[in-house]
C-alpha cells in the first residue's frame, strides 16, 4: 500500500482501476519550494509510512462494520435461525404438496415415490446481505406435471392458508412474475413459482445447469431469474464475505440518499448487487473501506451508456430494448440479457451526482475527521426543492389498499414518462406516507419536482393520462389518485426532520411507512 490516493492516475482511460496511492502532496502546508533550471514549481513531498496507511485503512474498515452493526445492517443470530427455520418448514410443505398432487394426477406408484420439489432462495436473503426487516424472496420449484394455476396457486395456496404460522396470503396472479405473498411465523414471504420438465427436483438443485432448463416456459424462466443471477454473482466474485459487507454498506446507502426503488426509476437490488460485485470481481485483496472508495471512483467516472459487464468478452446484442437505457447493467445469469431498468434522465442525474457526492466524502478516507456517516446522511429533500409532487392513493376498504398501492407503483413508469414529456426534472421519493387526516386508507408520495421556465405544468392532463394508463389491465377494486403540488412549507413534519436527523421523531399528521405491497411486475432483490 501506498501513501495518498492518485485520482488522476488512470487520465479516465481506465475508470475501473484502482485509484494508486503517492506520497502526498503538502505545499498547501509548506511554502518552501524547489526551484528546477525551467523555474517549475515543484512542492517538497514528505512521505507517509505505509504501515500508518495500513493501519488507517483497518480502522476505517473497522469503524464501518460497527457502523453497519448499529444501524441494524446484520442479523443476529435468533433472527437468522427464525428465516432457517421458515424455509425448512417451507421445503417440508412443499415436499408433501408435490406428493399429493402426483397423486391427484394418478402417477404411477414409481413415480409419485420419486417426485419432489423444493425451495431456492435468493433476494437479499439468498445473497446473505438481508437484515431483521428484509422479506425472504423464495422460489418454488417443482416439476413437470404441477401447474401453476392449479397446483400451485390453488391446491397448495390452501394448504398454506391452513397452516397456523402462515397469515395475510394471497395471491398475485397478474403479475410479470406471478406469486404468492404470505407471512410465515411474521415473516413476509415472496413465492414465486417454476415448473422444470423433470419428475424429480434436487434438494439444492443448479438452476444454472442447462438440463434442468430444456423445454421451461416464458413464466418459469422469469420465475428463475433471481435465482440464477444470485448464483451467477456468487460464483463470479472473489470473495464472497467482503462482497457482502460492501453490498450492505451500497444498498444503505441508496436507500437513505433516496436512490433505491426500480419502479421509481432508480436502482432495485439486482442493479446494486451487479455494481457492486463489478467492484470487488476487479479489485480483489482489497480492504472494505478502500472498496468503498473504488466503488464510487469507478462509477461516478463511468462513461455511461457504456453497459457494466461482469462476464467479459460477451457481445451485448445491439436492438435488446435495455441497450437503448441511460444505465445499461449485464443481467451476469443471462449473458445477453440485460438488468431491467426504468432509469430516466431526471434519475440518471440524480444518480450521478450521487454517486459523485460519494467519491467526493471518501476521499477524505485518510483524514483524521472523516465520519461514515457523512456518506449515509439521508438526503434533504426540503433543502433541495422548493415544490414537491404529490402523490395521494387511497381505498374505502384497507383489504383494497395493498392491491391498489402494488399496482400503481408497477405502473409509474407512465407517469414518469409524462413528466419528462413535459420537462420537469423530478426526483421521486420512494418512501411511503400515511396521512391521519384522511379518513381513507391511504398512502402519499412528495416527490421534489422542477418546473422548466416559462413553463406551465398542466397537472389535469398527466393526471388524465396516467389514470388511462391504470385501468387497463388491473382486476381489483379500482383506488382513487390524487395528484398536486404543493411548496416545501407543506411538506410533513417529520419529513423534513429527516434532512437533520437520521433518526425521525415527533410524527406529526404524516406517519413515514415502509410497506411491502406487491409490484405487480418483476420484484428485484429487497
Amino acid at each position: 500500500m501506498a501513501y495518498v490516493i492518485d485520482h488522476n492516475h488512470n487520465n479516465n482511460n481506465n475508470p475501473t482501476a484502482r485509484p494508486l496511492l503517492l506520497p502526498p502532496n503538502y505545499s498547501s502546508l509548506n511554502p518552501n519550494f524547489i526551484h528546477n533550471h525551467h523555474q517549475v514549481l515543484v512542492p517538497v513531498q514528505f512521505a507517509l509510512n505505509p504501515a500508518l496507511v495500513a493501519q488507517i485503512e483497518l480502522n476505517r474498515s473497522v469503524s464501518l462494520h460497527q457502523f453497519m452493526n448499529d444501524e441494524g445492517l446484520v442479523p443476529s443470530r435468533e433472527e437468522e435461525q427464525r428465516r432457517y427455520n421458515v424455509i425448512r418448514k417451507l421445503k417440508e410443505i412443499v415436499m408433501k404438496w408435490i406428493k399429493r398432487v402426483a397423486y391427484l394426477h394418478r402417477l404411477p406408484e414409481n413415480h409419485i415415490r420419486v417426485a419432489s420439489a423444493t425451495i431456492l432462495t435468493y433476494g437479499s436473503y439468498g445473497l446473505g446481505v438481508h437484515n431483521a426487516e428484509s422479506d425472504v424472496d423464495a422460489l418454488c420449484v417443482g416439476p413437470w406435471f404441477a401447474s401453476l394455476n392449479e397446483d400451485f396457486f390453488v391446491i397448495l395456496h390452501d394448504i398454506l392458508a391452513k397452516r397456523e404460522e402462515v397469515s395475510d396470503i394471497h395471491r398475485v396472479k397478474d403479475a410479470k412474475v406471478p406469486l404468492m405473498r404470505f407471512k410465515f411465523e411474521g415473516i413476509s414471504v415472496d413465492l414465486p413459482y417454476a415448473q422444470l420438465q423433470v419428475t424429480t427436483i434436487p434438494e439444492n438443485v443448479d438452476i444454472l445447469n442447462p438440463l434442468f432448463l430444456n423445454g421451461i416456459d416464458e413464466t418459469s424462466w422469469k420465475s428463475l431469474s433471481g435465482v440464477r443471477a444470485n448464483n451467477s454473482i456468487l460464483q463470479l466474485v472473489p470473495d464472497v464475505k467482503i462482497f457482502q459487507q460492501l453490498l450492505r454498506c451500497v444498498k444503505l446507502w441508496a436507500k437513505r440518499r433516496g436512490l433505491y426503488g426500480n419502479l421509481f426509476g432508480f436502482y432495485g437490488g439486482v442493479h446494486l448487487a451487479v455494481l457492486t460485485a463489478f467492484v470487488c470481481q476487479r479489485n480483489p485483496n482489497v480492504s472494505l473501506a478502500v472498496l468503498v472508495l473504488i466503488f464510487f471512483k469507478t462509477f461516478a467516472s463511468w462513461p455511461w451508456p457504456a453497459p457494466v459487464l461482469l462476464q467479459q468478452g460477451v457481445m451485448m446484442p445491439r436492438h435488446h430494448p435495455e441497450t437503448r437505457s441511460l444505465m445499461p447493467i449485464q443481467l451476469p445469469s443471462s449473458p445477453h440479457e440485460y438488468c431491467h431498468s426504468n432509469i430516466t434522465t431526471s434519475t440518471f442525474m440524480k444518480i450521478r451526482t450521487e454517486f459523485c457526492r460519494g467519491y467526493r466524502l471518501t476521499q477524505d478516507l485518510l483524514k483524521s475527521q472523516f465520519d461514515w456517516r457523512n456518506l449515509f446522511e439521508p438526503y434533504p429533500y426540503s433543502k433541495f426543492y422548493q415544490q414537491f409532487l404529490k402523490i395521494r392513493l387511497s381505498t374505502s376498504n384497507e383489504d383494497e389498499l395493498g392491491d391498489w398501492i402494488g399496482w400503481v407503483k408497477s405502473r409509474l413508469r407512465g407517469l414518469l414518462v409524462k413528466l419528462e414529456e413535459v420537462r420537469a426534472f423530478y426526483d421521486p421519493n420512494p418512501t411511503e406516507y400515511f396521512d391521519t387526516k384522511i379518513q381513507d386508507p391511504n398512502v402519499v408520495f412528495y416527490w421534489g419536482i422542477v418546473v422548466g421556465r416559462n413553463r406551465i405544468l398542466n397537472l389535469d392532463s398527466i393526471r388524465d393520462g396516467f389514470k388511462k394508463n391504470l385501468g387497463t389491465g388491473y382486476k381489483g377494486v379500482t383506488g382513487n389518485i390524487a395528484l398536486s403540488i404543493i411548496p416545501s412549507s407543506q411538506l410533513p413534519k417529520n419529513l423534513q426532520v429527516v434532512d437533520t436527523q437520521p433518526v425521525m421523531s415527533n410524527p406529526s399528521q404524516m406517519v413515514p411507512m415502509y410497506s411491502n405491497h406487491a409490484s405487480h411486475g418483476f420484484g428485484s432483490m429487497n
